[in-house]
């Protein structure tokens, strides 16, 4: 039996005992750091199932009106589930450009949609969020040095720093000209839980302070793949934009 396949089925609720009883098991033969690796899985997985089911108990109303703003003739969704230091998030305005080049159309006739899930969920947080929550460090991203990073490097860097890409294409800059960022809020039950952590607040509360850290102008929808699917029904061609 695969890595995958144990995740998967211990996420669906099936215990040790069940997963020995499948056919074709090769637990036995499972390393204690595989085992590890599985239980951490399970654990991110019921952090975001929480997330979750905090928004049903806040009753929150799901902004779905950007899908009004698609338009034009050229339309893209960006699927962003990796850090990669944003390059991920650069990709999408080098498309814009590159459409810009080489159709000679106005910015009225490109539609982009970033989606940012599962592991690149910290990108859509702001600086302050970064430096407080130690962010490079709860989500191992570095810099060229191998030190954690204080900042997101998406964003317009704050005065000093460098990132990743030319600031024309900072992800409040694609922002400002039109394009449209989803976030995942199942992934966004990593950052609650860090903040719960770190401020020893319920996870309600955390959630309140997560939000007052995210991008402005950055839309949360149930998911990634909630997003995903919208954003193609609107006309969209779906990109891979992580490595």
């Amino acid at each position: 039996m695969t890595t995958a396949r144990r995740d998967f089925l211990k996420h669906a609720g099936l215990g040790a005992s069940a997963l020995v009883a499948l056919p074709g098991s090769a637990l036995a033969a499972t390393s204690p750091r595989e085992i590890a690796s599985t239980d951490a899985a399970a654990q991110r997985a019921l952090r975001r199932l929480n997330a979750a089911e905090v928004s049903s108990q806040q009753a929150i109303t799901w902004d779905t009106s950007w899908m009004q703003r698609v338009r034009g003739k050229h339309r893209a969704m960006f699927d962003v589930p990796l850090v990669e230091l944003g390059y991920p998030i650069l990709r999408s305005g080098i498309w814009v450009e590159q459409v810009q080049e080489v159709f000679k159309v106005p910015a009225s006739e490109i539609s982009t949609v970033i989606v940012i899930r599962h592991d690149a969920i910290p990108l859509l947080m702001n600086h302050e969020y970064w430096s407080s929550y130690n962010a490079g460090e709860q989500f191992k991203v570095k810099d060229e040095d191998g030190a954690p990073l204080t900042f997101n490097p998406v964003l317009t860097p704050p005065a000093g720093k460098q990132g990743s890409g030319p600031p024309r294409l900072a992800l409040d800059k694609q922002i400002e000209r039109g394009a449209i960022v989803l976030g995942c809020n199942l992934a966004f039950g990593d950052v609650i839980e860090g903040i719960q952590r770190k401020d020893k607040v319920s996870v309600a509360e955390a959630r309140t302070i997560a939000m007052r850290h995210v991008v402005p102008g950055v839309i949360m929808q149930p998911s990634g793949i909630f997003a995903n699917v919208a954003a193609q029904q609107t006309g969209c061609l779906f990109v891979e934009a992580s490595l």
